[in-house]
């Protein structure tokens, strides 16, 4: 043992889970190891279970996956870190949330308990499960109607993928799997429970995801207005003590030690939403400063000194991202995946094969095509609502839009299209957050896509903001060991070690206001496009074809 001191930060995202071990002096990484899930997401057959065809809008996990991620990647690290496992102190784990277990006491799974290996309900809710949909607008109709207060800090609206529509799924769908859960909770929760054996429920978690406000859920008048017999659902299935980001949940159990092969009794912290941990992760922890998480969906958080009122935004928490500040969040719920689907689906093989003979990717290939088009060229506008609108609209039910299609149209020019309606989404959250007095001064990203250089220029032209970015190699993960090193005493609070432990490159991408003023004129289009299909007067016409899409699926059910 030394005098050195190290951290292990875990990443859980939506195929695969992370770990890495780093310097907790420095944040420096020393090791890493990634474990792809084997079931990955479970959206069109049980793959767990009896490969049962899904409904719609179903998006499972298997629980087993994630034991896998802390049985392989945990040590694996440590090994590519090449240092003495006695000298690790503390733990962090973020996750995607809200992805929602219902378990027994002992946080065993129901899907894993005989008599459910085969029931979907039993299964992980993945964060994109859109499923609750019908449960979502009926939470949000109750509340209006009684004017509850905390409705506000969601915008108005609540998501099909926040913790409580799924439950409210559950409860209706498949009563014999509510009544046998002693215990709903998401992800990161379930983790530490399984970390530490004590059962907690983090306060950013808890505030953003499962209507956590002013110290108090939802109550038991509203929630038997929405549905009679759903109105102790928080006290009799989510009661657990709620601690702050930071916090220390317990030490590590002997039998987490023998499967990680860390020290037993090691702190572990309060565990974090895979998305705001970048917040620490990446320094961005003081007012006006958009943390962007930008990968196969993208997620934005901004603290502010006050609370403001926000419609649109996906959750206001106090304390949601760093302790001492009001947390505000928006977020797409498909950027990168909506590349990855162009480029599966809709790309000639001619395409391909030069991608593929020159040695480069089709999506840098499709880049290369389009980035010497002038700005507008093309003359397209897409809407990027191909997995729905998380923010500013929260309907899960939008859909994918492109407009100005002609029989000239070429592969790239829809594909700079999306790139384009990813960027003018993101203007559409931060010109929100301005319109209600929440400052936007710069964007500090991460994720994948920091890897496009050509997009994270259009993002920051489009928006008119610098960018700055975390040099960081897993930027989550470094935010879980961030607060780890708080939970573990190595520092006082969260900024001391964000300030130590973070790597940013400082506006690594200034606004060429040229650009950005040619923008403004495709902008105005989308946001026309955005307000008559997202806002209409009455039911959108992208409700009604998936309400026709749905009646197939029902009618074909029937007929098996």
């Amino acid at each position: 043992m030394s005098d050195k001191k190290y951290i292990v930060g875990i990443d859980y995202g939506t195929l695969s889970g992370r770990a890495i071990v780093v310097d907790a002096a420095t944040g420096e990484q020393l090791g890493t190891h990634v474990t792809e899930y084997p079931h990955g997401v479970m959206d069109r057959t049980l793959t767990a279970g009896d490969n049962q065809t899904l409904p719609p809008e179903f998006a499972l996990q298997n629980p087993a996956d994630y034991v896998k991620v802390l049985r392989e990647s945990v040590p694996a690290a440590v090994k590519d870190a090449g240092v003495d496992p006695a000298d690790i102190v503390g733990i962090g784990v973020d996750a995607t949330s809200a992805t929602v277990f219902f378990t027994d006491k002992d946080g065993v799974p129901l899907c894993e308990k005989p008599g459910f290996e085969n029931n979907v309900h039993a299964y992980v809710k993945l964060w994109k499960h859109h499923g609750a949909q019908d449960q979502a607008t009926r939470l949000v109709k109750v509340a209006e109607a009684r004017r509850e207060e905390w409705l506000g800090r969601y915008g108005g609206v609540l998501s099909s993928e926040l913790l409580l529509p799924k439950v409210l799924e559950v409860f209706e769908m498949a009563p014999e799997v509510y009544k046998e859960a002693d215990v709903v909770c998401n992800l990161l929760d379930w983790l530490t429970w399984k970390l530490t054996g004590t059962l907690t429920q983090s306060a950013g978690d808890s505030g953003y995801k499962r209507m956590l406000q002013d110290g108090k859920y939802p109550s038991f008048e509203y929630l038997e207005a929405v549905k009679p017999g759903f109105g102790r659902v928080f006290e009799e299935k989510m009661s657990a003590p709620v601690l702050p980001l930071g916090a220390k949940v317990g030490g590590l159990t002997k039998e987490m030690a023998e499967l990680t092969g860390l020290p037993e009794g090691i702190a572990v912290a309060s565990g974090n939403i895979d998305a705001h941990v970048v917040v620490a992760g990446a320094n961005a922890v003081r007012p006006g400063q958009l943390t962007a998480i930008l990968g196969t969906s993208s997620c934005y958080v901004l603290n502010g000194e006050e609370y403001r009122d926000c419609p649109g935004v996906f959750g206001i928490v106090d304390g949601g991202a760093v302790d001492g500040y009001w947390g505000f969040e928006g977020g797409q719920t498909a950027v990168g995946d909506i590349f990855a689907w162009f480029v599966d689906n809709c790309v000639p093989g001619s395409y391909v094969e030069e991608a593929k003979s020159r040695g480069v990717s089709v999506h840098d290939l499709l880049v290369e095509k389009a980035k010497g088009q002038e700005i507008g060229e093309h003359g397209l506008v897409a809407l990027d609502w191909h997995n729905g609108n998380r923010s500013i609209l929260a309907d899960a039910r939008l859909s994918g839009l492109v407009v100005g299609q002609t029989l000239t149209t070429a592969p790239e020019d829809v594909y700079r299209a999306l790139l384009e309606a990813t960027a003018f989404g993101c203007r559409v959250i931060i010109d929100n957050f301005e319109e209600h007095g929440i400052k936007v001064d710069e964007i500090v990203a991460a994720g994948g896509l920091l890897k496009n250089s050509y997009y994270m220029q259009m993002l920051s032209d489009i928006t008119r903001r610098p960018i700055s970015v975390s040099t960081a190699e897993q930027t989550g993960a470094l935010g879980s060991a961030v607060f780890a090193a708080v939970a573990a005493g190595v520092y006082p609070d969260v900024f001391a070690a964000a300030d130590a432990m973070s790597s940013v490159e400082k506006h690594a991408y200034e606004p060429n206001l040229e650009a950005s003023a040619r923008y403004d004129e495709v902008y105005e289009i989308y946001k026309e496009l955005h307000d008559f299909f997202g806002r209409y007067n009455g039911v959108s016409p992208m409700h009604r074809l998936k309400d026709i899409r749905a009646r197939i699926y029902r009618d074909r059910d029937a007929e098996q």
